[in-house]
């Protein structure tokens, strides 16, 4: 999953059947869910810079007719915001989750991302000036207390706190990403914005994927959850979202932090074998909780 922040949209559309709107969000957090399914797969032999820069570009190419279209209202001034943006909200976290995955199950990245709505939370009180109340702030050391759990534990015999602490700091970025997008770049359309930040993100991660190309040749499925992970979970998954937000609206739409952990589990048990721990069952439970939590107390 990458940082999705509701940058201005239409009003949600009210005669849209009640049935589309569960279905869709089931879809897009399987996609994201199986984003770290992919990585999971392909990291190991791509290295995680390298992996990134063909996401980076990947998602990038999907999104730019969106670009293209709204090319007028991206002067150059804007640049180097957009460039800013694109490191802390999509180079630097996909890095750090590509990193966790080549050292502990996809389940453990999965379950970290969605400390993002938390330390959304958090970066908007500590650097934007934002209030946070008393349950809030509950919910923010509940889902601490989860990453902890989660850092704790073992798969196979293996430590995977550094994989935990990775995508905990990777969901940071994400925050810092968020808030910076609200202040700076709202009023764009949104699906603009993302490819030209995983574009200008792609372009300045290209001399370290060049740095660090493996000499092996790459097997064919690295390549295709590398694609995969690109097209699909990047690129399409990204206008899913936002026909979402303008659906209905981004309180709602964001319920699909719910989902992301669940099938970012569900699918690496079922596809690569890897366990459920007891440690990430509780860490799952501690931090879906709090976000769930958090959500509830800001409405």
């Amino acid at each position: 999953m990458s940082a999705t922040p509701s940058i201005s949209c239409p009003a949600p559309a009210r005669a849209e059947a009640g049935w589309l709107t569960p279905l869709e969000l089931c879809v897009l957090g399987a996609i994201w869910g199986a984003s770290f399914l992919f990585m999971r797969v392909a990291a190991n032999d791509f290295g995680p810079v390298p992996l990134v820069e063909v996401r980076l570009a990947l998602g990038s190419l999907v999104l730019l007719p969106f670009l293209w279209r709204a090319r007028a209202q991206f002067p150059a001034r804007l640049w180097p915001k957009l460039a800013m943006i694109g490191v802390i909200n999509s180079a630097l976290p996909f890095v750090l989750f590509a990193w966790a995955a080549q050292r502990a199950p996809a389940g453990i990245g999965a379950i970290a991302n969605a400390m993002t709505v938390l330390f959304t939370a958090l970066v908007g009180v500590l650097f934007f000036g934002e209030r946070i109340g008393g349950r809030r702030a509950t919910a923010l050391l509940v889902g601490f207390a989860g990453v902890v759990v989660l850092a704790s534990g073992k798969v196979a015999g293996m430590s995977v706190g550094w994989a935990a602490a990775a995508g905990a700091t990777a969901s940071l970025l994400y925050g810092f990403g968020i808030n910076l997008v609200r202040r700076h770049l709202t009023g764009l359309p949104p699906a603009a914005v993302a490819s030209a930040t995983l574009g200008v993100a792609a372009l300045l991660t290209l001399p370290f994927a060049a740095w660090t190309w493996p000499v092996q040749a790459i097997p064919t499925v690295s390549w295709l959850s590398a694609a995969m992970l690109g097209v699909l979970c990047t690129g399409i998954a990204f206008v899913m979202y936002y026909r979402l937000i303008a659906r209905v609206g981004a309180s709602r739409a964001s319920t699909v932090t719910y989902l992301v952990p669940l099938f970012g589990v569900a699918w690496a048990w079922w596809l690569l074998g890897e366990p459920l721990t007891w440690p990430m069952a509780v860490a799952g439970a501690l931090i879906l909780g709090s976000v769930a939590f958090s959500q509830r107390a800001s409405t």
